[in-house]
């Protein structure tokens, strides 16, 4: 019998061998997890992950603009307008966009006119208030530093719903009575449902482009 036995181990020694090393990780879960707790023991501590916070874009003065990648500005589609467009006069249309994708807004001041572009299609457009010739609007791209739906203004006591600032010094992008003959303190007015539209798609860090007169390039955009 010991004979035997010991035949029996010599065979299976390497696969043993073999077995313990692959298992053994297996073989320690195990031999921890019917381990009975110590009567005293503290409860494991579970650090917790703070969500991370979006990273809020360094701010720039009025004449202080960024610069950007003309390829950032390619238009797709632009949203087809008929009729005359005036002042609180604005369109939404999400259909056939892409549903994610950058958010670029586009300003001419010469036209009055504010677009909305996720990933170079056009989602929105808005006649809009901008600068009066004492306060006037200002001319570059900047990016979204703050948004606050229900910001008001620190030198004037004014509403400001669904505010993007644009500038250090106060230049906003904001909800308004879009009525022709007003202007604003450099700010950009356009209509209040159009603001809270606006307001749900950009993100912290979104470019906001103001041109005078100076359109992008729609030769090659669909139009829908």
């Amino acid at each position: 019998m010991m004979g035997l036995l010991r035949t029996l181990v010599n065979s299976l020694g390497p696969k043993l061998a073999v077995t313990a090393v692959l298992g053994g990780g297996a073989l320690a879960a195990l031999h921890f997890a019917d381990r009975p707790a110590a009567r005293d023991a503290a409860p494991a501590q579970i650090e917790a992950t703070a969500p991370s916070k979006p990273i809020k874009p360094a701010e720039r003065r009025s004449d202080q603009p960024m610069t950007v990648d003309p390829r950032a500005l390619l238009v797709k589609r632009v949203l087809q307008i008929d009729g005359p467009f005036r002042h609180g006069d604005y369109v939404w249309n999400e259909d056939g966009a892409p549903a994610t994708g950058p958010v670029i807004v586009t300003v001419d001041l010469k036209a009055e006119t504010l677009s909305v572009f996720r990933d170079g299609y056009e989602i929105g457009a808005a006649v809009i208030l901008y600068g009066a010739t004492d306060k006037p609007s200002p001319v570059g791209a900047f990016p979204i530093t703050q948004k606050d739906a229900d910001h008001v203004s620190n030198l004037y006591g004014a509403p400001m719903p669904y505010a993007l600032r644009l500038t250090s010094d106060g230049v906003f992008i904001h909800g308004s009575d879009v009525q022709y003959g007003k202007a604003t303190h450099g700010c950009i007015g356009v209509p209040k449902d159009f603001a809270r539209k606006l307001f749900g798609v950009t993100k912290l860090g979104d470019i906001v482009v103001i041109t005078n007169g100076k359109m992008l390039d729609v030769s090659k955009a669909a139009k829908g």
